[in-house]
């Protein structure tokens, strides 16, 4: 408040003019919200269109009837609440592509995991003058077109193909690896691990090179040696790092699509068939509500497995 002094008659004295308030300037936190606000805004209004609103629509379809045909005629869809799910809790077909879905989790996670350390583990402790060099060798099947490192893979692995030839040379007979139900299975596996290994080696390499110098120093005049370091310091120091590779990779295989559908089709006999192309082939079929209700059970598959992942890891984190 400010008061200013106006000067009366001649001989007079002077008088205090009425108070003026203020103006109120924002605070410097709400005006950092609404900062925040605007450039969030965007995102949020794409998020709200293109994932809110038609996650919330394929919900409303997994609990209907719909089907191709019906599109034409909306009006004679009919709800049948959750007899969708409880037809795939019945249906064998996905019984068994759950299992091979667990399957592509149990194993490729572990491996890409375990590479990815390994390599990360190298190239920040022996390999410095062509680290980054290497890191972009070994992440570039992460951004290769997945439909020609299929083709690759098919050519590789088929009847007569690059591996049989390599087993052939050295005297062995090369089985059918795409068209054996128990070897397609490791084949697309392997495949999914090329193509993701190189993401769990940058992320490992950036906590390998946040873990500070002097703790190594320090242990090593106490007398440990490489692999008490490993086990008592870097693993122990790079779990958070631990836990965010695994729940990617976790909710990656989980969502595996391409790999199976490029390398095999999901045969032979169904042994390499995931949820998500359990999925596709529904709604190919314009099986429409069917197929909305499998994507509702594989997203709750992601959130259970993550959120026993994020339980189990962040404890000792």
């Amino acid at each position: 408040m400010t008061t200013t002094l106006i000067p009366e008659a001649r001989g007079k004295p002077l008088r205090k003019a009425a108070p003026r308030t203020a103006r109120r300037r924002p605070r410097p936190a709400a005006r950092r919200t609404a900062v925040a606000w605007l450039f969030l805004a965007p995102f949020t209004l794409v998020f709200l269109l293109y994932t809110l609103v038609p996650a919330v629509a394929a919900l409303g379809f997994s609990l209907t009837d719909l089907r191709g045909a019906d599109l034409r005629t909306p009006f004679a869809v009919n709800f049948t609440g959750t007899a969708n799910y409880l037809r795939l809790l019945r249906d064998p077909t996905f019984l068994r592509d759950i299992l091979n879905t667990g399957l592509f989790v149990a194993v490729g996670v572990p491996l890409t995991m375990g590479v990815g350390f390994a390599l990360a583990l190298a190239l920040n402790s022996g390999i410095r003058r062509l680290r980054g060099v290497l890191r972009t060798v070994f992440f570039a099947p992460v951004v290769t077109n997945v439909v020609a490192v299929a083709l690759i893979w098919r050519y590789a692995f088929n009847t007569d193909g690059t591996v049989d030839k390599v087993l052939g040379a050295a005297g062995f007979a090369g089985p059918d690896w795409l068209g054996d139900p128990h070897l397609a299975m490791p084949v697309v596996i392997l495949l999914g691990v090329w193509r993701n290994f190189g993401i769990a080696m940058v992320l490992f390499l950036a906590g390998l090179q946040a873990v500070p110098g002097d703790v190594y120093e320090a242990a090593a005049l106490d007398g440990a040696g490489r692999w008490r370091q490993l086990w008592h310091i870097t693993l122990p120091l790079l779990l958070p790092t631990t836990l965010m590779v695994s729940v990617l990779l976790t909710v990656f295989y989980l969502q595996v699509f391409d790999e199976p559908y490029l390398l095999t089709g999901g045969g032979p006999l169904g042994s390499t068939e995931s949820v998500a192309l359990y999925t596709y082939r529904q709604f190919g079929a314009g099986e429409f509500g069917t197929s909305a209700a499998a994507s509702f059970v594989m997203l709750l598959l992601v959130t259970v497995v993550s959120l026993v992942q994020f339980r189990l890891l962040r404890s000792r984190t």
